[in-house]
């Protein structure tokens, strides 16, 4: 089959993803089902009609106005049907038609599921920065989404792709790892995981204080709950200090426990890859989750103000799921080259409209996806000479 029929078709069939990406961006954080009701106008409440909600062409026949009250349909919508169509279809280029990337291997060779874990944490990215771009916030259940995808791509990935090809390439999470040795990978994910769940349990018993709650604050002299509760942002964040600091010491303590436990040391997770690709995506997430938030905290005590937010937390916790602990370090130090651009752009145009963080986050990880060869050859070559 020519390549031509394959590129329109993933094009068109990311274009309907996107579509259902616009629901995401509108629905979720408004609180509204996704699935029902069927899609309508916001402004008169008329039902989309399937002949009038076809991706990129719809948009464009009618006008850029809803056919029955002709109130403006966003430009939103088509861009972000277009640019999900050119993430698909740029994405399957780069690993099956040139030799950027070829540690994802042929298609029908498993390449075909690196390429789908990939293509969905695009579409989370994507969801998330738009909606971060409306509302400055990011909800943490598309987060949750892609961190699921992670846990469950890389725990079910070596029965699609050959265990010892994710072990060597890193194309998929696994306790292999460019920094650390394969059992300090294990030991700290599972120590991690476990100051989690005791945090997480002092905190729904009241023993810990969730930062930034609105629903904690006193009411104001007047006897009136204020709109906008006031915070002081250092004493907030020293609450997440304290969240963190079991899973910090735990994780500490998994590690010494695996560096001086002989039979520890003796473990060998290759044989396992099941267990070994879980356990690399969850440390993935917390190194993902870690990088942002101690760079919200040093920021916010340094500053007096909140840096960044907990929903750039959650974003790259779900791309290190995926993606793995070390290329999501390097995706976090990617993403400050994009935010420099836009801001001499905006320098250079005379502009100041401010954006969040999210987007910026998410071109990094792109970025990295694209340039995951390169940079593991690189370090290899490092590695190699020094």
């Amino acid at each position: 089959m020519p390549d031509w029929i394959w590129f329109v078709f993933i094009f068109a069939f990311g274009c309907c993803a996107g579509s259902f990406l616009n629901v995401v961006v509108y629905r979720l954080p408004r609180d509204k089902s996704l699935v029902r009701p069927a899609s309508s106008c916001p402004t008169c409440g008329k039902r989309i009609r399937f002949y009038d909600n076809i991706p990129l062409v719809s948009w464009l026949l009618l006008g850029t106005k809803c056919r029955y009250c002709q109130a403006a349909i966003s430009p939103r919508y088509f861009v972000i049907e277009l640019l999900t169509g050119c993430v698909f279809l740029g994405l399957s280029i780069v690993y099956f038609r040139t030799d950027l990337c070829p540690s994802v291997g042929p298609f029908n060779q498993g390449g075909w599921f690196i390429y789908l874990v990939h293509v969905v944490l695009l579409c989370c990215l994507i969801a998330a920065s738009a909606i971060d771009l409306e509302l400055w916030v990011i909800p943490i259940a598309i987060c949750w989404f892609g961190t699921v995808v992670g846990l469950v791509g890389s725990g079910t990935g070596p029965y699609a792709v050959e265990p010892a090809g994710i072990r060597q390439n890193l194309m998929l999470p696994s306790t292999s790892d460019i920094f650390l040795r394969e059992i300090t990978v294990a030991s700290l994910a599972v120590g991690a995981l476990m100051g989690l769940g005791i945090s997480l349990v002092l905190l729904a018993s009241g023993v810990f204080k969730r930062s930034y709650d609105a629903g904690a604050t006193t009411e104001s002299a007047g006897g009136y709950e204020e709109d906008s509760p006031r915070f002081t942002d250092r004493a907030e964040v020293l609450k997440e200090v304290i969240f963190l600091l079991p899973v910090v010491v735990c994780a500490a303590g998994a590690y010494l426990i695996g560096r001086f436990s002989g039979a520890i040391q003796s473990l060998d997770l290759s044989g396992h890859p099941v267990i070994g690709g879980v356990l690399g995506s969850l440390w993935g997430y917390f190194v993902g989750c870690g990088v942002v938030w101690i760079t919200r905290i040093l920021g916010t005590l340094g500053f007096g103000r909140e840096a960044m937010g907990l929903g750039d937390v959650h974003l790259m916790g779900a791309a290190g799921a995926v993606i793995g602990s070390s290329f999501v370090v390097i995706a976090f130090f990617v993403a400050p080259f994009f935010g420099l651009a836009w801001a001499l752009a905006q320098m250079f145009f005379k502009k100041t409209r401010q954006i969040p963080y999210g987007p910026f986050l998410s071109l990094g990880v792109f970025t990295v996806m694209i340039l995951h060869d390169w940079i593991l050859n690189y370090w290899n070559l490092m590695r190699y000479h020094y």
